[in-house]
């Protein structure tokens, strides 16, 4: 919510997904005591698990992983041997650091040529559904494209597990804050003006602080 008065790109891209679910256990835990109201939240880890709980997700090829770097590559790929899911390298790509402006040209390629019917995007809030929205627009076809951020790292182990207790209670992002405090001591510094856009702007959407149009 802080990143849509700043970056017009990121801004654009959330208005035009096709679903924007509230996954923000923060965001809940303060609009709840903040406004009074309570708003349905579906974590992304719970969504991911009910994701791969499909009996489809087992079919080789229906599933392409847009992943992070070469190390969430390999986690994914044992976590993936593991659990007997048929993910291969083929399955997989690295995604370079995008600018502001995403645009990914082989990405597009490799997707067209396989031709899979779900696109699972976890490469972090920003970047991700800049990209979702790219690939949307720009493929021939419409797979389904679910961008996941970190959620696939709490499975594979690339993240530091968070016990369904912890998530069901809204508490993912304290446990993560224990576990990496320099990543995350600073995003939640940036996230500090969230109570006051939540009592500001409530369910509109807030204004542009920051004009950015390259």
């Amino acid at each position: 919510m802080v990143r849509l008065r700043s970056d017009e790109i990121y801004r654009k891209a959330m208005q035009s997904a096709d679903y924007a679910i509230a996954d923000s256990g923060l965001m809940v835990l303060v609009w709840r005591i903040l406004r009074r109201e309570k708003v349905e939240r579906v974590s992304g880890l719970a969504y991911l698990q009910r994701l791969i709980a499909r009996p489809e997700f087992k079919q080789p090829g229906r599933t392409f992983f847009v992943l992070p770097n070469t190390s969430s590559k390999g986690k994914l790929l044992q976590w993936a041997a593991k659990n007997q899911f048929p993910i291969t390298p083929d399955n997989c790509y690295v995604a370079p650091q995008y600018s502001l402006a995403v645009e990914d040209r082989p990405l597009m390629a490799m997707i067209e040529q396989r031709q899979p019917r779900d696109v699972i995007i976890a490469i972090g809030n920003g970047p991700q559904e800049k990209l979702g929205v790219y690939l949307r627009d720009h493929l021939s076809y419409r797979p389904a494209l679910h961008c996941i951020g970190a959620a696939l790292g709490f499975l594979t182990g690339d993240q530091v597990a968070i016990p369904d207790w912890a998530d069901r209670f809204y508490l993912g992002w304290l446990l993560r804050l224990f576990a990496q405090p320099r990543i995350f001591i600073p995003r939640l510094t940036r996230a500090a003006v969230l109570p006051w856009m939540l009592l500001k702007f409530g369910r509109e959407l807030p204004d542009e602080k920051v004009e950015i149009t390259k």
